[in-house]
């Protein structure tokens, strides 16, 4: 009997970007279904947020999409016009960035900032929409939403002002959430906070979420799958289940390796944790697996780009000489 899966919200197909003639993102394919969760992983400078950043062509200055599509409903987001795209960002799909601290105008009360992003996508009074704006606050657990809705950015804490952001974010309803490091600037005892509240949102709202991150406990906790990314490349896809249970790229069993794992009970031990040899390599210039040069398993094939291929059911990897999954271990 075959297994029912929602249609996907967005798909990136083939799409590489980069400087020039130099690509930084390679040959990326990946799709994102309503109602779930993907974590995009690996370690800084390997291309995440620029992923992230060209789904809606918020690309630095000299960065182009050199190929690829970037498809939601049906349209292909490489290759629209500016305004259509405009129309697009914020109600089709929002993004939240990891730095509340900065992403707020300090001179406009908050809730003007969040009224601004409804009026651009919904033809409402005023009045309508201060009342829409106060809904959201409350919404995203901000109390005495009525009274800090004329408050400024320097009222609130981290914590409160990623609240805001995610307000802003969601004010307009979207397809498609892209949550770039949500967490990193925050105190530790407020990360899970606000990660439970884009969980709960993400349920609410019946949106798909790209979650962009290093933290794999994040993506323990609160992802669906997982796509893991080094050197410009997907290396690995998997249900997150799966992909904790057993990775099969040599790459994705050094960053589980060298990360504190609370079933080994690491935590507050002396236990030494796993390191991965060499330096992260560059995306420029890769002629075969970009991960060979740190790999214990590379053989004579990794002189060649391995391809992202179907391992096992709803499971790829880009790897020549595989690590055993659990059923073969």
């Amino acid at each position: 009997m075959s297994i029912h899966r929602p249609h996907p919200v967005l798909e990136i197909l083939d799409l590489s970007v980069g400087f020039g003639d130099r690509p930084v993102v390679r040959g990326i394919s990946l799709a994102i279904r309503n109602g779930e969760t993907l974590a995009l992983v690996g370690e800084s400078g390997c291309g995440k947020s620029m992923t992230a950043f060209s789904i809606l062509r918020l690309l630095p200055p000299g960065a182009a999409i050199l190929g690829g599509q970037i498809v939601l409903d049906g349209i292909d987001l490489a290759s629209v016009g500016p305004r259509q795209l405009r129309d697009i960002r914020g109600k089709g799909i929002s993004l939240i960035l990891q730095e509340p601290m900065t992403s707020l105008n300090p001179v406009l009360s908050i809730g003007t900032q969040i009224r601004e992003v409804i009026s651009r996508h919904e033809r409402l009074s005023k009045a309508a929409a201060r009342q829409r704006v106060i809904e959201l606050l409350d919404l995203v657990g901000i109390a005495e939403p009525h009274r800090r809705y004329d408050e400024y950015p320097h009222n609130f804490s981290g914590g409160m002002r990623q609240r805001v952001m995610i307000a802003m974010a969601v004010a307009c309803n979207p397809q498609l959430l892209i949550a770039d490091e949500p967490t990193t600037a925050l105190d530790v005892t407020i990360q899970a906070q606000v990660m439970d509240l884009l969980d709960r949102l993400r349920k609410q709202l019946s949106m798909a979420m790209l979650l962009i991150t290093h933290d794999l406990g994040a993506v323990a906790q609160w992802a669906d799958r997982v796509a893991v990314m080094y050197a410009g490349r997907i290396v690995e896809q998997a249900p997150v289940a799966e992909f904790f249970a057993g990775p099969r790229h040599p790459y994705s069993v050094g960053l589980l390796a060298s990360s504190i794992s609370e079933v080994e009970e690491w935590h507050y031990t002396n236990h030494r944790l796993a390191e991965i040899p060499g330096s992260v390599a560059s995306s420029a210039g890769v002629t075969g697996c970009a991960f060979a040069p740190r790999c214990g398993r590379r053989v004579a094939a990794c002189d060649a780009i391995p391809p992202l291929a179907q391992v096992a059911p709803q499971r790829t990897a880009a790897c020549f000489h595989l690590v055993a999954g659990p059923a073969a271990a």
